[in-house]
């Protein structure tokens, strides 16, 4: 006996289903460096995915954490994982350099848009098929490396040995240095590498001290970072310490200690938000984040690098509302609606600049996203 449908029952089940369609879930996967060399960028970052919303636009967000151990080979299988397994919509992460680039064939190949946590321009740049589904939110190497040129030049210095890691993070930093410091006529008279997880830079120290520079760059992240500037301070160089942004956190000031004392980095605006005026335009949105961050983990627990997951949240955030209008999640039209939406942000505000996206830009950034600043007395201190 067949059964017989209502216009009425007919129109109800109707109503379910597009309820339920509009209710489908979003799923976001995350890959962090949690553990590992790393795990001092990782960890914050995990930590501010717990602070992200978890419906957006009356869409339910379902976020999806691992932990790659700053292991590239780990991040790949992370990203091929969160794609074919859990279905994401989004991959957020990896925190470090050589991870994220290692991911870019992965998301491409499924056409699934990532916002990457590290820092090097070499994630997103030069645009190609590839790289146009890869957005980031952390402050471009160029840009860092002009403001500690700026600093090295009003300080008088003429000379600059440089040590930094023996990966894609060391080379891009040491490559965008190279041309700010020529603009400046400033010369790099001597250029070491070495691994992260190192336990001694002996042989690099002795070579930079011989070389007997004004100044030296750490182009490091993370606690170890702290490793070449504890063993120059054991030598006795007296020279003017700088690191890059990628040490801005509670861990590095731990592990260096006096060492690192009056060290000059470049940071974006969160590390020190309350310092700034209030004419500043990303104070405000930099201080949400901080408040938002210390109300759970306590006063002064706030890292940069927790701040780039939070942007990256941020983009997120206002891309998933302008996707929904035009498809449905867990589909590839949603995916590449998704990747537009990103593409299309503009003047959005985050802990570390105001983001505005374009076809040839992925990382939208201006000068407002960076600020000069000094460790005294095991804190930081913004600079004039």
């Amino acid at each position: 006996m067949k059964k017989r449908f209502t216009p009425l029952a007919l129109l109800a089940a109707a109503a379910a289903f597009a309820s339920s369609a509009a209710l489908a879930d979003i799923n976001v996967g995350v890959t962090v460096s949690a553990t590992g060399p790393a795990a001092s960028l990782g960890i914050p970052e995990k930590n501010t995915i717990d602070l992200m919303p978890r419906t957006i636009a009356g869409q339910k967000i379902n976020f999806i954490v691992l932990d790659d151990a700053s292991d590239t080979t780990k991040a790949v299988a992370n990203t091929r994982k969160l794609i074919s397994e859990d279905k994401v919509d989004l991959i957020l992460g990896s925190s470090v350099t050589p991870n994220s680039l290692a991911m870019i064939d992965v998301v491409s190949e499924a056409k699934t848009p990532m916002i990457s946590m590290a820092a090097s321009a070499r994630i997103v740049e030069p645009m190609d098929d590839k790289k146009k589904w890869v957005f980031k939110t952390p402050q471009n190497d160029i840009m860092m490396s002009l403001a500690i040129v700026e600093h090295m030049a009003n300080s008088g210095i003429k000379t600059v040995g440089f040590i930094g890691f023996s990966d894609a993070y060391g080379e891009g930093w040491f490559q965008e240095f190279s041309k700010a410091a020529a603009l400046k006529n400033i010369q790099i008279v001597d250029s070491e590498r070495y691994a992260r997880n190192d336990t001694s830079v002996t042989g690099q120290v002795l070579k930079l001290m011989a070389a007997k520079p004004d100044a030296i760059l750490v182009a490091g992240s993370g606690t170890p970072a702290a490793l070449p500037q504890k063993a120059l301070k054991e030598r006795g160089y007296t020279g003017k310490m700088y690191q890059t942004h990628g040490v801005a956190n509670a861990d590095f000031l731990r592990v260096g200690g006096k060492d690192v004392e009056g060290t000059f980095l470049p940071s974006g605006p969160v590390l020190v938000a309350a310092q700034l005026p209030a004419s500043n335009p990303v104070k405000k949105s930099a201080m949400t984040y901080v408040a938002a961050y210390e109300g759970v983990h306590g006063k002064g627990s706030t890292s940069t690098f927790g701040g780039h997951a939070w942007d990256a949240g941020r983009l997120m955030i206002e891309a998933l509302p302008v996707a929904l209008k035009k498809a449905q999640p867990g589909t590839p039209e949603f995916r590449s609606a998704l990747r537009d939406a990103l593409e299309g942000l503009k003047e959005v505000a985050g802990a570390h600049g105001i983001f505005s996206m374009s076809p040839t830009d992925h990382l939208g950034l201006d000068q407002r996203a960076r600020v000069m600043v000094k460790i005294e007395n095991g804190t930081w201190k913004v600079q004039p």
